[in-house]
């Protein structure tokens, strides 16, 4: 029985880990708005080192469409610029001298329709994610049951696999819907 509740508990935790995951996906997906966490995963050179840039400057949305990137020393102005440009947001800074700007341009139709593609792709591999993990799960179960455990605690607990997994499932239709919601609000 002991056995049992481990696979469960590790089932939960990787299908928790599957919509984090998922959630850390979607939040890069720009909905045409300026958001700090665009600028998750862009590194600055400084001294020599690849350094997050949020451990550098301070990020600032001065209104919907623009981002103030302040580093904190001035000198890493065009390491902050550099950085932008050589990522892949497609954005062009401007530098005014005290800080680098990004203006968001705003959506077109058609792009809209691709992030919500983008958006649906990201939602599919989190279930998926889910449902391998139930699929190992339920084949550990197995497993166990064929060393002795009864066939009906295996059965109870395959239920609860399933449980899990429909409820990781529906929070992920939910991220998915809600994303879709802000991308397609002109």
């Amino acid at each position: 029985m002991e056995e049992i509740q481990l696979y469960l508990e590790e089932a939960k935790s990787l299908m928790d880990k599957a919509v984090q995951h998922t959630i850390a996906e979607l939040i890069k997906i720009r909905a045409g708005k300026a958001m700090p966490n665009f600028l998750d995963g862009i590194m600055v050179v400084y001294y020599g080192n690849p350094t997050p840039i949020q451990q550098v400057a301070s990020i600032t949305t001065p209104d919907a469409r623009t981002l103030a990137i302040k580093p904190w020393e001035q000198k890493l102005i065009p390491e902050v610029e550099k950085a932008i440009i050589n990522s892949d947001l497609g954005l062009n800074p401007q530098n005014n001298g005290e800080m680098v700007l990004l203006t968001v341009p705003p959506l077109t139709e058609e792009r809209r329709k691709n992030l919500v593609k983008q958006v649906k792709n990201e939602c599919e591999n989190g279930k998926i994610s889910i449902r391998n993990v139930r699929k190992d799960t339920n084949d550990g179960l197995r497993k166990l049951q064929k060393e002795g455990v009864a066939e009906d605690d295996v059965k109870r607990a395959e239920d609860t696999v399933q449980k899990m997994t429909d409820q990781h499932s529906a929070k992920i239709d939910e991220l998915f819907t809600k994303k879709e919601a802000e991308i397609m609000t002109i």
